[in-house]
């Protein structure tokens, strides 16, 4: 007896999840690497791109991402999206053996609060119609509706870049992630897309002689990029086991929103749905406040400062005493 189409996307999913949760803790590591040796990615610099351990989990992550690609072939949105959730858990665990990064406890609680809200969004969301060609997509990409999102989404990733990017960048994870969150529900779009248009080919029905089937293409790449490179500051600035959370908090909540827009599901939709998707985002909000509440701060040294760090034996045993010597102008 065969596998079940369902059976093989839970399985890839879980995969994907898997991949994903690590290629986060295997790119905060050579960003600390590149980090030590160059320019920060926090600050704009590209030296992790010479960083082999970054690159590891840059493949990580493209081979999880295939997989979560594929798995939405196989199986619903319904299915596949809750289980990203997993990859918060794997990324969280591991951020605290490999990189020393304390998790309190009630950011465990914010975690699972952020975890158990989306799911609750994912299940009661509205069920999407699954377009049968690359102009069906089109023609739903076109809806005014649709376009009026688009255009917003572009103002919005414009400000967090141009304005509010060099101000409170480095001090407030949901620029970076805004950014990232905003572009990805757009990716989703385009993706979807390129899924319809190369199933459909396999079928022999050619997709790929549409401009569309193109058009989608270029904008899931350019998005992709941008997510890429603003995740690889959000990650070299902030604490990964904070980062991965939120952005999957984030990122499920806009492509609902983008999925809902688009789609037109929301109609028909009962007063219990409808009350327990309230109640998924309000989980997450609470969930998002009490991580940022909870969030290890990792102040940097003053500038102007020398810090060393001097071994010494004490009477219960060894431990280290922290001298900093200022710099001086005076001669």
């Amino acid at each position: 007896m065969g596998v079940s189409e369902n059976s093989r996307g839970l399985i890839l999913a879980v995969a994907s999840s898997v991949f994903i949760g690590a290629s986060f803790i295997l790119k905060k590591k050579g960003l600390k690497r590149a980090g030590a040796n160059g320019t920060r990615a926090g600050v704009g610099g590209y030296t992790y791109l010479l960083e082999p351990l970054w690159w590891a989990g840059m493949v990580t992550m493209i081979v999880g991402e295939i997989a979560n690609f594929v798995a939405y072939v196989y199986a619903p949105a319904v299915l596949v999206t809750p289980l990203g959730a997993l990859s918060i858990i794997i990324s969280a665990v591991l951020a605290h053996f490999m990189l020393r990064e304390r998790l309190q406890k009630m950011g465990v609680v914010g975690c699972v609060s952020c975890v158990v809200g989306s799911v609750v969004i994912v299940i009661h969301a509205p069920q999407e119609h699954t377009p049968s060609s690359v102009q069906e997509i089109w023609a739903l990409a076109t809806q005014p509706a649709f376009l009026i999102y688009a255009v917003a989404t572009l103002l919005i990733v414009l400000a967090l870049i141009l304005y509010f990017e060099p101000r409170c960048g480095q001090t407030n994870i949901l620029v970076y992630l805004g950014i990232c969150s905003l572009m990805g529900s757009i990716t989703v779009v385009s993706i979807k897309a390129i899924g319809i248009a190369i199933k459909l080919t396999l079928e022999g029905i050619n997709q790929i002689a549409y401009p569309q089937t193109w058009f989608f293409l270029s904008v899931a790449v350019i998005c992709v990029i941008t997510q890429l490179n603003y995740l690889n500051r959000a990650l070299d600035t902030f604490n990964a086991a904070i980062v991965s959370p939120v952005y999957y908090v984030m990122f499920t909540t806009l492509t609902i929103i983008a999925s809902a827009i688009m789609f037109k599901d929301w109609s028909g939709q009962d007063v219990s749905s409808i009350a327990s998707e309230l109640c998924g985002f309000i989980t997450v909000l609470s969930g998002t406040i009490i991580l940022h509440a909870t969030r290890e701060q990792e102040p940097a040294p003053p500038l102007g400062t020398v810090t060393w760090y001097v071994s010494g034996d004490s009477l219960k045993g060894i431990e280290e005493h922290l001298i900093t010597v200022q710099s001086s102008d005076e001669q």
